[in-house]
């Protein structure tokens, strides 16, 4: 189950990403619902799927809290 929430995450923010606010939003949401280790996969993941999209670089800073 835990492994579903964090592929169901990942799928939402996916389809979300042409808008950065909402983008922060659900990614500040899955930060709260996420297990720790997943919260690790989802950071790992999430640097390499902004790596090309500059305007979500600012989300990195609801992972570091």
């Amino acid at each position: 189950m835990a492994r579903a929430m964090l592929e169901y995450t990942k799928t939402v923010l996916q389809k979300v990403s042409f808008d950065t606010k909402l983008f922060c939003k659900e990614l500040e949401k899955a930060v709260t619902r996420l297990l720790p280790f997943e919260i690790e996969e989802l950071k790992l993941w999430l640097k390499q799927f902004i790596n090309d999209k500059p305007e979500l670089q600012q989300s990195l800073l609801y992972l570091k809290a």
